[in-house]
């Protein structure tokens, strides 16, 4: 049998061999799959109408969590860089972990893409030589480049190297160590190129701003590390053969140390911009932050993320932030604010008023509402199931099998990583 075969064997036996808690933990988040695809064949049938979305509102929940996970995706440069440029050992050593949350996360991007389009039948459309790409004239053909291009970064960069370790083999720098500086400046340009799709819109003036791409940017740098930290700690916590140094914690400490305020501080010179000149473009901003005549849905959720993002700034900022509760309910607080902020905050008051003037309010329905469940679920499935296949390559426990004067074993000494 093929050696590549019996790789890919062994890694769905070690996928789907664990406790109980971890089949409960599988079977949860299958599920809220299951849910969610009911409702995206409802969708599928009837059309987007079932959603919320309009033709004043034509982006809501999907574009919005699209638009964050781009930044969850973009965030795993941190641990790239620190690895790669600066070597830092602890860092070297889960690098590979780091890589495949990016992974999943614009695994979700796509599904997010998918589930919008309506009619995903038509995707073709924008395949290079099948349909009418447009490229280099559409920022959103950039947009379909620099997101499949960064996943099969993704997908290549650990996919090597965890085939080595498992064949006991050294890897060939070469081959890998050209596509992870790529990949270092690839992850910049999905978040940058997704910023220019909505800066570019000249009839979106909430959007028309220079500091959009290093507010994504910034954004990334504030809730990425903050996953990291609450994905890191769970590692640790259900894995007692691998740990996670603190040191790697500290690391993404002292990131969210300076993210954090930098990220409040480009909030400030939007609002600046908006409300101290006081033209007729202020209404989007005006609805999110105050309401607009008699319409304010968005107002509870913006001002309670931006309280989220000062306590969160607050913990890590101080000595606070040497107290672990307090760390994990911070980077909690760092997540749903920059989710809030980025995601519902940014894409729904664009739209708010049309170019008629209507004021036409959305909030998801429950399809959506299910569909988005659906989608962050299969992305956490696929994290938790690669992870696990990746964290018993590192400790040894997945390996090729050689064979000794009494039987077939493996040994627990493959390398961590070859650089």
């Amino acid at each position: 049998m093929s050696s590549y075969l019996v790789f890919w064997l062994r890694m769905f036996q070690t996928a789907l061999t664990g406790s109980k808690r971890y089949y409960i933990w599988l079977g949860f988040l299958l599920a809220i799959c299951l849910m969610g695809l009911r409702s995206y064949f409802y969708q599928l049938n009837h059309g987007l109408i079932v959603t919320n979305l309009s033709d004043n509102v034509s982006w809501g929940a999907y574009i919005a969590n699209f638009t964050y996970l781009v930044g969850v995706a973009a965030a795993a440069v941190i641990l790239v860089t620190a690895a790669y440029v600066y070597h830092n050992k602890a860092i070297h050593d889960i690098v590979l972990l780091g890589e495949l949350m990016a992974f999943s996360a614009l695994v979700m991007c796509l599904l997010f893409i998918t589930v919008d389009l309506g009619r995903p039948d038509r995707f073709w459309h924008i395949i290079p030589f099948l349909g009418r790409f447009n490229f280099p004239n559409s920022i959103l053909a950039w947009d379909v480049i620099v997101l499949n291009g960064y996943l099969l970064l993704n997908m290549y960069i650990p996919g090597y190297l965890l085939y080595n370790m498992y064949s006991k083999q050294k890897a060939v720098p070469k081959f890998y160590m050209p596509f992870v500086f790529i990949s270092i400046f690839w992850a910049v340009s999905i978040h940058t190129v997704t910023a220019f799709l909505y800066s570019g819109l000249g009839g979106r003036p909430f959007w028309n701003s220079a500091i959009l791409a290093p507010r994504f940017l910034v954004s990334a740098f504030a809730c990425g590390p903050a996953l990291l930290i609450l994905t890191f700690t769970a590692i640790n916590h259900f894995y007692k053969d691998f740990k996670v140094k603190e040191e790697v914690f500290k690391i993404l400490k002292s990131v969210l140390f300076y993210t954090l305020p930098l990220n409040m501080f480009l909030l400030f010179c939007e609002l600046f911009k908006e409300f101290y000149t006081d033209s007729l473009h202020v209404a989007s901003a005006q609805y999110l932050f105050f309401g607009l005549h008699g319409h304010h849905m968005l107002v509870p959720y913006i001002w309670t993320a931006i309280c989220f993002n000062t306590l969160a700034m607050i913990v890590f900022m101080t000595k606070l932030r040497e107290k672990n509760v307090l760390v994990y309910v911070a980077c909690g607080l760092a997540i749903l604010g920059t989710w809030t902020e980025k995601g519902m905050g940014l894409i729904i008051p664009a739209f708010i008023p049309s170019v008629f003037g209507d004021i036409v309010e959305y909030s998801p329905s429950l399809h959506e509402f299910w569909i988005c469940m659906a989608i962050w679920s299969f992305g956490v499935l696929t994290y938790t199931i690669n992870s696990r296949v990746c964290i018993a390559i590192l400790n040894g426990n997945l390996c090729i099998k050689r064979k000794s004067s009494n039987d077939v074993h493996c040994t627990n000494t493959c390398e961590q990583h070859q650089s």
